[in-house]
């Protein structure tokens, strides 16, 4: 469906098509209206159905509609890491470039006063991670009490790093009535909870089944010996002349290593993970998508948020962990109608956490062996996936890659009994 036709203004339709776009995603067809009637929306999408557009648009309409309250934020969008805080605030300013709507984007790993001199100078549109929106208003340096709007962007991923003390703090400052819009990858008893408090009356919409796996993803499986897994790659990318791929590794360290060997190999590579500087993370990303580097290496804290368009490829290195996560982790290719290939390379030891992966997307995934990367046939340990409470926090899980605490002391928080650090 045309943009058109959705009851936006030219404004905003021209910012849209100036951005490649003509016509609707089946989540953006669905929400834009709910939300421009100025109803509470319940939003269940995978990433890469064009969600952010969904609620950036009408919010932006809604916004340029109604009165200004001064240099106090009307809008807010939390999302969970600093990366998709980043990407939401250019995207709120891409399609909002013709209208005049201020807007700042404040996360944790960088200057406080330079966030906290923006905010005083006066914002319509905040975007914001929990850790950091609470530290501004603990100084004082915020204020959400004219908040009309509040988006809750990867409300599940949110919960699941343990911010649901933050949320609520956020939502004790500002106003019982407002609009709320929750958007988020998978239906859990806690998300159901969050929303039965947080939403009011709201609008159910959902395009995606829970857990599925992209459909213009071609998947496919590469079983090789443990210790052989680098030199396949590097294989695979120089073979096939791969000028982009993401590569998805368990763990920090093994991110760091990894891309330094992809370098040894001649293949420019780069790694973001929690670990890195925002500085670092920033730059790494800017150089993957300008070409600068063919390989960015990730741990899971980029499993979701990042909007890299028409990414070719993305590699498991490692299978993840939870299976739930081999979904978000292809997601970053095959987005906005674009083909894209995800590959797995599997070690012996690795088969229990692919059968879990199969079981979930409900089918065996093709298998392919490299000619000259045969696997040796010996039988190693099988690698157990942690368990659903404190296993997560392990080296291995997603506790182990959260972005740092932006200052000491920061991490010393509890939300149940997850221990997390601000974002």
């Amino acid at each position: 469906m045309p943009f058109e036709r959705l009851g936006l203004k030219a404004e905003l339709v021209r910012a849209v098509s100036a951005r490649g776009y003509a016509k609707t995603t089946p989540i953006q067809a669905k929400t834009i209206p709910l939300i421009l009637e100025g109803r509470d929306v319940l939003a269940g999408a995978q990433t890469g159905t064009g969600k952010t557009a969904a609620f950036t648009l009408p919010l932006l309409q809604l916004l340029s509609a109604g009165n200004p309250q001064g240099r106090h934020p009307r809008a807010l969008i939390l999302t969970p890491t600093r990366e998709l805080a980043a990407q939401v605030g250019e995207s709120v300013g891409a399609y909002g470039r013709h209208l005049s709507l201020r807007h700042a984007v404040v996360y944790g790993g960088v200057g406080f006063n330079p966030q906290a001199q923006r905010l005083r100078a006066g914002v319509d549109v905040l975007v914001a991670t929990p850790g950091r929106l609470l530290d501004h208003l603990s100084q004082r340096t915020l204020n959400l009490s004219h908040v009309e709007i509040l988006v809750l962007d990867e409300a599940d991923r949110m919960l699941d790093m343990g911010f649901i003390h933050d949320i609520r703090k956020v939502l004790a400052v500002m106003p019982k009535k407002r609009q709320n819009l929750m958007f988020s990858a998978t239906y859990s008893e806690e998300i159901k909870k969050l929303a039965d408090g947080l939403l009011h009356l709201p609008a159910l919409v959902e395009v995606a089944r829970q857990s599925q796996d992209a459909e213009l993803v071609e998947q496919r499986v590469h079983k090789v010996d443990k210790e052989r897994k680098r030199e396949l790659l590097s294989h695979l990318i120089g073979s096939g002349d791969w000028r982009q791929v993401l590569v998805f590794t368990r763990t920090k360290h093994g991110a760091n290593r990894l891309a330094e060997q992809l370098g040894q190999d001649g293949i420019k590579s780069s790694a973001i993970h929690g670990n890195k500087s925002q500085s670092a993370r920033t730059r790494a990303l800017s150089d993957f998508k300008e070409g600068r580097i063919r390989a960015l290496v990730a741990t899971d804290i980029a499993a979701r948020g990042l909007d890299i368009s028409r990414l070719p490829h993305v590699v498991n290195f490692e299978l993840p962990n939870v299976p739930e996560d081999y979904v978000h982790r292809i997601g970053r290719t095959g987005r906005a109608g674009e083909e894209g290939v995800a590959l797995s390379l599997v070690a012996s030891e690795e088969r229990k956490l692919l059968a879990d992966i199969e079981r979930l997307l409900k089918r065996q995934l093709p298998s392919e062996v490299i000619p000259g990367f045969e696997p040796s046939g010996r039988e190693e340990p099988l690698l157990k996936a942690p368990g659903r409470g404190g296993g997560r926090s392990q080296p291995g899980g997603r506790g182990g890659n959260r972005p740092p605490a932006h200052r000491a002391g920061a991490g010393g928080r509890r939300s149940g009994s997850r221990q997390h650090q601000r974002t």
